[in-house]
């Protein structure tokens, strides 16, 4: 099958039909949906009809998937471990009321990039659509490869070979949770460059988000200006476009040439089941790893105000 593409901004985003994602793909159908992703940064796959098994399949085309971490007795409500909960529902899927999962949320409403507070970067993200709220919800994403392109040169020069410190409980601060920065920095962070080369296209892209808390080397007033100065930069019209969503709709989107937030929707009245799987960069399809994910230590490290592993298990 071929795949059709239809841009949704001149350099950015398309939404993309023509092949049928929830049987097995292709090696030549595979390239195709790279290739689009090298050149668009994100694609729309609408109405895919997948399922959360055929989900978990079609993305392990693209690399090993990250896991969430198993906890002895602890009730998950997604069958798979490679499915991220993006929703605001509970283990027995309704609307959560439980404050440190709700406060964690929050921060996903920030612009930023998954899993960048881990070591071991996530490349492509894909989010499916189960439920959807009437008003609201739809995501946003930012072209980090044209902001850096278009920035002035002096700027090009000063990023270069900088060092950004991430943390996911800096971003949750950000968001208004209550994380003292002494307990943000008694826990993992990780160093990614700010400006890295694109693997899948060459081109040269911004790497920085709501993690982002500081800039290795640099005064921590400057370095978190800078900071500010360059989110705001690549979030201007000009970068970004949102999706609205309906159920069964797939996004796809490269976290090393993008970053994205959630919009505002009635959090507390309106579900909205959201499932995401993230490949690990640098991976092979279907690539496995042995031993627990890198998860399981960062999120047993949790500051207490959101700390979500009650909320799995119906709440507190």
């Amino acid at each position: 099958m071929t795949l059709h593409i239809d841009p949704i901004t001149p350099r950015f985003g398309a939404t993309c039909s023509g092949l049928d994602l929830t049987r097995p793909l292709s090696p030549e159908e595979v390239r195709q949906v790279t290739d689009a992703m090298d050149t668009w940064g994100v694609t729309v796959w609408r109405n895919t009809g997948m399922t959360d098994e055929q989900h978990v399949a079609f993305s392990r085309n693209f690399g090993f998937l990250e896991r969430v971490p198993a906890r002895e007795g602890v009730k998950m409500r997604l069958p798979f471990r490679e499915l991220f909960d993006a929703s605001n529902l509970n283990v027995d899927g309704e609307i959560t009321r439980d404050p440190a999962a709700i406060e964690y949320r929050k921060g996903d409403r920030l612009w930023h990039t998954d899993s960048a507070f881990m070591e071991k970067r996530t490349s492509y993200s894909l989010l499916l659509a189960h439920q959807v709220p009437a008003e609201g919800g739809e995501t946003w994403f930012a072209d980090t490869r044209s902001a850096y392109e278009d920035l002035p040169q002096e700027t090009k020069d000063l990023l270069e070979g900088k060092i950004g410190i991430n943390s996911l409980w800096w971003s949750r601060k950000q968001a208004g949770a209550p994380i003292a920065e002494e307990e943000i920095d008694e826990r993992p962070k990780a160093r990614h460059p700010l400006v890295h080369v694109h693997r899948g296209s060459g081109r040269k892209a911004l790497f920085i988000a709501a993690h982002t808390m500081d800039v290795e080397g640099m005064d921590k007033a400057e370095g978190r200006k800078l900071i500010a100065d360059l989110i705001a930069h690549a979030t201007q019209p000009q970068y970004i476009f949102s999706v609205k969503w309906n159920p069964g709709d797939l996004v796809i989107w490269d976290n090393l040439c993008t970053m994205h937030k959630g919009g505002e929707f009635d959090y507390a009245n309106h579900k909205r089941d959201m499932r995401r799987t993230t490949v690990r960069e640098g991976t092979e399809p279907h690539q496995m790893e042995t031993g627990d994910d890198p998860y399981a230590a960062l999120f047993a490290r949790a500051p207490k105000v959101v700390d979500i592993a009650d909320a799995r298990v119906g709440g507190r």
